[in-house]
């Protein structure tokens, strides 16, 4: 441990990197319009559904605190992302400080998802990841307080935690084979087989995720459904989404820093196993596993940007640890210098990568990466939504119809109520949702924007209503063609809220590589 004074500029230090970095995303999310994935969970904030038919309900709390103070500001739908890397932060410093009692360690811990561009600029665009890291943060603390502690209580604290992670996503249950190891590897297992702590974490973890299986319950147990064609879809194998799984986790955790932590939590796994030390065996596990499924899945499968993003702040907790235990395995000198230059290089350099994509997206005027950049690829909907405003003048229109819940969400959050906007299918996306104005839509004509070529999808063929082109509109982010949207009149027919489950208007899509309908019947 550094002496006192140095361990104090340490601490100021991270404070300050922390305080600018926090001020940054928060330019950042004050700055960047909506993503249509934020748009879409920000109206789920406005229903009272228990949960919904993609992810578990958290998210839209998590938006409803921010625009309770807020307000439907882009800051307000995006501040419980900044709260929520900040909590991180606390939890992984406390982690390390109870495992090291070391100063620089626990600077490293709070420094290194800084760092790291999905946690240090993008935390700031809420997703139900967003809203599940902190929870599962917790619950490896809870845990680490019961290895150090012996107090079964813990058991409970970690299952409420595991609770309100599932109530986030789904993938939190990824976690379960660490928990399991860290129950059963170490000589400790006897007993806490014997407890009945462990089995009543279960029933609270239960208890908390109850809404989501309610839910579930009442509709056929859509969300498992949903999300099971995602876990079970193989495309064939595809090198080229082996490359881009990994491509991510390089541009997301960082160039450098991918590697400094994966070498890391390799030593924590070896040191845990070899010695059946329970938290190394559990901050190991924990994202080896996960990694190393994703990995796999990878090989058939496009793993999704956010997905794996629920792991790495525990593998940053075990990267700290492991730099102090070199010292104290009396590993030879260089290695341990080597170690701490990586791992000060992962730091820096990551910051830095973060400030400059910030300033890329905030200041620059330019598009370095065409249609592909992910910010410009949803960017530019307002430009659709100025053109649906003068097609409802124009004609006396009274709502809006969409095909697809990227644009359903984008104009319904444009228009704030204004106007009543519904997707016309994939109803099984919105059940349980409020009424959006039928009476306002019943009798009157209705402008459909849509994407092309979905305005040709044989979809229409199942709809009844008069259509009558009107026009079509370009969406651009900084001169670059996006897309193209057709703007078209509707008479004569009145939209289904809740159409039959086997009606091809109930299905929905899962984008899993490439589009196809499953039935919820």
């Amino acid at each position: 441990m550094p002496p006192a004074g140095a361990a104090r500029r340490s601490l100021v230090i991270a404070v300050l990197v922390i305080a600018a970095m926090t001020l940054l995303r928060i330019v950042y999310a004050s700055a960047i319009e909506l993503r249509t994935d934020e748009a879409y969970y920000w109206t789920w904030s406005k229903e009272g559904a228990l949960s919904f038919l993609d992810h578990p309900p958290m998210i839209a709390w998590l938006i409803r605190f921010g625009t309770a103070i807020f307000g439907d500001t882009v800051l307000g739908v995006r501040f419980g992302g900044i709260v929520a890397m900040l909590v991180t932060q606390l939890l992984l410093a406390d982690i390390v400080r109870r495992l090291t009692h070391d100063v620089r360690a626990v600077m490293f811990a709070v420094l290194m998802p800084e760092a790291a561009l999905y946690y240090g600029l993008l935390m700031a665009k809420v997703a139900p990841d967003v809203a599940m890291i902190p929870f599962a943060v917790a619950m490896m603390w809870s845990l680490v307080r019961l290895a150090q502690s012996g107090d079964g209580r813990w058991w409970l604290a970690a299952g409420l935690f595991a609770g309100l992670s599932m109530l986030s996503k789904f993938t939190a249950i990824m976690f379960a084979p660490a928990v399991a190891a860290f129950l059963l590897v170490p000589d400790w297992r006897g007993r806490w087989l014997r407890s009945p702590y462990p089995y009543l974490a279960v029933l609270v973890a239960i208890a908390v995720f109850s809404p989501v299986l309610i839910w579930n319950a009442q509709h056929d147990w859509a969300s498992f459904r949903f999300q099971g064609v995602r876990a079970t879809a193989n495309y064939g194998i595809s090198w080229r989404t082996v490359g881009d799984y990994i491509g991510l986790q390089f541009g997301l955790v960082g160039f450098v820093m991918l590697p400094v932590v994966l070498l890391g939590l390799m030593m924590t796994a070896w040191r845990g196993y070899r010695t059946r030390e329970p938290v190394a065996i559990l901050l190991s596990t924990a994202v080896l596993v996960p990694f190393l499924y994703f990995l796999f899945k990878s090989l058939t499968l496009r793993v999704g940007d956010t997905w794996p993003m629920f792991m790495w702040p525990v593998g940053f907790a075990a990267a700290a640890v492991n730099l102090v235990m070199l010292s104290r395995e009396n590993w030879p000198a260089p290695l341990i210098r080597s170690s701490l230059f990586w791992l000060n290089t992962a730091v820096v350099s990551g910051i830095a990568f973060v400030v400059i994509v910030f300033l890329y997206y905030v200041a620059a005027p330019w598009n370095l990466l065409g249609k592909i950049d992910p910010v410009g690829a949803e960017a530019g909907y307002e430009q659709v939504a100025l053109r649906a405003l003068a097609a409802l003048d124009e004609t006396g229109a009274t709502w809006i119809a969409t095909t697809d819940y990227r644009t359903y969400a984008m104009m319904r959050w444009l228009f704030r109520g204004r106007v009543p906007v519904i997707e016309i299918n994939e109803r099984g996306r919105f059940q349980e949702f409020a009424d959006p104005g039928i009476d306002k839509i019943k009798g009157h004509a209705g402008i459909y924007v849509g994407r092309e070529p979905d305005n040709r999808s044989s979809l229409w063929e199942n709809i009844p209503a008069k259509r009558e082109q009107l026009g079509q509109v370009e969406r651009r982010w900084r001169g670059v063609l996006t897309d193209t949207y057709v703007i078209e009149k509707l008479t004569g027919w009145t939209p289904e809220l809740s159409p039959p489950k086997d009606s091809p208007l109930f299905q929905w899509r899962v984008l899993a590589g490439e589009f196809e309908m499953h039935s919820l019947a």
